[in-house]
């Protein structure tokens, strides 16, 4: 376990934990994604108020979220290519981003999860 900073990040550690020891694959999908779409929000958030160490965590954490989605992907074709694309388009943003950060794509590749998600519950 990383080391927690502040009692609310090891409440949400904790959380997350929990969420993940319960989850079904789709569920575990889900929560990569709500752990992205969150972590890319705080980064965000972080590189306007000019806090570089938040933006390195949230972009590290964005980062993890995208790779275990890549790794979760199964096949070449069809709409497993079609992920595989998305997903290692958004993680090497995710990493020119840590070298020169660029909140105009991370709010777009934010919105594109977020969109992914929404229709992901919807279709549940």
């Amino acid at each position: 376990m990383l080391p927690v900073r502040s009692p609310s990040e090891a409440y949400a550690r904790i959380d997350f934990d929990a969420r993940v020891e319960g989850a079904d694959p789709q569920e575990l999908v889900g929560l990569c994604y709500e752990r992205l779409t969150l972590a890319l929000g705080a980064a965000i958030h972080a590189a306007q108020s000019g806090d570089n160490a938040l933006k390195s965590r949230s972009l590290t954490r964005a980062l993890s979220a995208v790779t275990l989605l890549q790794m979760g992907v199964s096949g070449e074709d069809g709409v497993a290519g079609a992920l595989h694309q998305f997903y290692a388009s958004a993680r090497r943003s995710i990493l020119d981003s840590a070298v020169r950060f660029d909140a105009a794509r991370m709010a777009e590749i934010r919105s594109d999860f977020c969109e992914i998600a929404s229709a992901m519950r919807d279709a549940v």
